[in-house]
């Protein structure tokens, strides 16, 4: 998944280059590079964040169970 992100970002890179002026060479680069990676990347690491906080509270019940000090 990494590698086909950065070639997009190479392609629209070129393609930004390619424009007329910098502030189309800008906006072509945000609005088919920066947006459509940012929420493709954000919604790719869906299930990553969901693990990580499930093994989290996993964790903090384990640590409560072994020491009942420690409030839920």
């Amino acid at each position: 998944m990494l590698i086909v992100a950065i070639a997009w970002i190479y392609v629209v890179g070129l393609m930004a280059l390619t424009e007329t002026s910098v502030v189309a060479g800008i906006v072509t680069f945000l609005f088919y590079c920066v947006l459509p990676l940012g929420t493709l990347m954000y919604i790719a690491g869906t299930g990553k964040r969901k693990a990580r906080r499930r093994a989290a509270e996993q964790a903090a019940r384990d640590a409560a169970q072994k020491d009942p000090a420690i409030p839920q």
